[in-house]
């Protein structure tokens, strides 16, 4: 299954890389604002999803997680862990690199999952927390879009806010589909 998924995700970063290098966007104008400034060490750590674009790579995942590590070359290592189906199905992940676009305060990424293809990881709002606690992430030409949160479960207003935020970037808020997390409680009861 994860084959078929790696040749999907292999073929979708292509045409996300064509689409890209021709200015392609879905609304037919400027590509979405990023934040200004990321600080890498706050943002390194593991981020649960809540919602996202239904992508052909992550079909039947639930309690899917990023883990974002600080490598000594340099560059961001990605770990992506989901499950097939439930959240007691079969464990899938995929394991890349990300470097920093340079000139854009650490908010521009392209993740690398194969060594031909890199994809484009845009930080489009992050929360004002130590460790951020809630982040969007998308792509220039609007075709992905993840929110992300530190917790396994995210604050219905503050979804909402971020729906809201979203739909001003240009994004469809229609497409989003909730990511079914363990109902865990985020303060330790």
């Amino acid at each position: 299954m994860w084959i078929r998924r790696l040749w999907t995700l292999a073929l979708i970063t292509l045409g996300g890389l064509i689409s890209s290098g021709c200015g392609a966007m879905t609304d037919g104008g400027t590509p979405p604002e990023t934040v200004a400034q990321v600080d890498l060490a706050r943002y390194a750590g593991l981020w649960y999803e809540i919602a996202r674009y239904p992508t052909s790579f992550e079909q039947g995942c639930t309690g899917t997680t990023a883990e974002y590590t600080l490598r000594d070359d340099g560059l961001v290592g990605v770990f992506n862990n989901c499950f097939e189906g439930s959240l007691d199905g079969p464990e899938n992940n995929i394991e890349g690199t990300a470097r920093v676009v340079e000139g854009t305060g650490n908010a521009q990424l392209k993740v690398r999952f194969f060594r031909l293809f890199e994809a484009d990881y845009w930080i489009l709002d992050l929360g004002d927390e130590e460790d951020y606690g809630y982040a969007i992430v998308g792509s220039p030409d609007r075709q992905f879009l993840w929110f992300l949160s530190r917790t396994a479960q995210m604050d219905s207003g503050l979804y909402a806010e971020l729906v809201t935020f979203v739909t001003e970037q240009g994004f469809d808020p229609k497409r989003l589909e909730f990511t079914v997390q363990p109902d865990v409680s985020t303060n330790g009861e």
